[in-house]
């Protein structure tokens, strides 16, 4: 089921918002990937002959050919890349948070000032009634107020 209403023809929906340039640039990370998974099966099927592949002084059982250790290789560096990405993520999460904090002390600020406005007018409201009947005009009691 698509998501057009009887009365909606695809003319009426609102113009998907791009930033300048992000077409592009999909398209540009799709070609790179597309070369280097075309480049990936070209030395995984010409690389045939025995090879092996030591670490930290160790010979790694299992990797006897030459494809084998390019997918090793191949494979740490997606979880390298996932590791960055996630380092990165946490990066604009973290800015992200930083912003909204900063904008809620703005914010705050603001209403303070608002606030604090709003006191010195009713203070102001308040002497002039005074000094109009002569006597203090009874204010309604606050129930947090009274209580004790």
């Amino acid at each position: 089921m698509s998501g057009l209403s009887v009365s909606q023809s695809p003319e009426d929906l609102p113009e998907p918002r791009y930033r300048k340039g992000d077409i592009p640039l999909i398209f540009l990370g799709l070609i790179v990937a597309a070369a280097a998974t075309i480049a990936a099966v070209g030395v995984v099927v010409d690389n045939t002959s025995p090879a092996s592949l030591t670490l930290f002084g160790k010979v790694v059982p299992g990797l006897t050919s030459q494809w084998q250790i390019f997918a090793a290789g191949a494979a740490v560096a997606i979880i390298f890349m996932t590791g960055i990405m996630i380092a990165f993520f946490g990066i604009g999460r973290a800015f992200r948070l930083r912003q909204e904090l900063r904008d809620l002390r703005d914010e705050h600020e603001q209403s303070m000032h608002t606030l604090e406005l709003e006191k010195r007018r009713l203070q102001r409201a308040l002497e002039h009634a005074r000094s109009e009947n002569g006597a203090p005009p009874q204010l309604p009691s606050h129930p947090m107020l009274t209580s004790g």
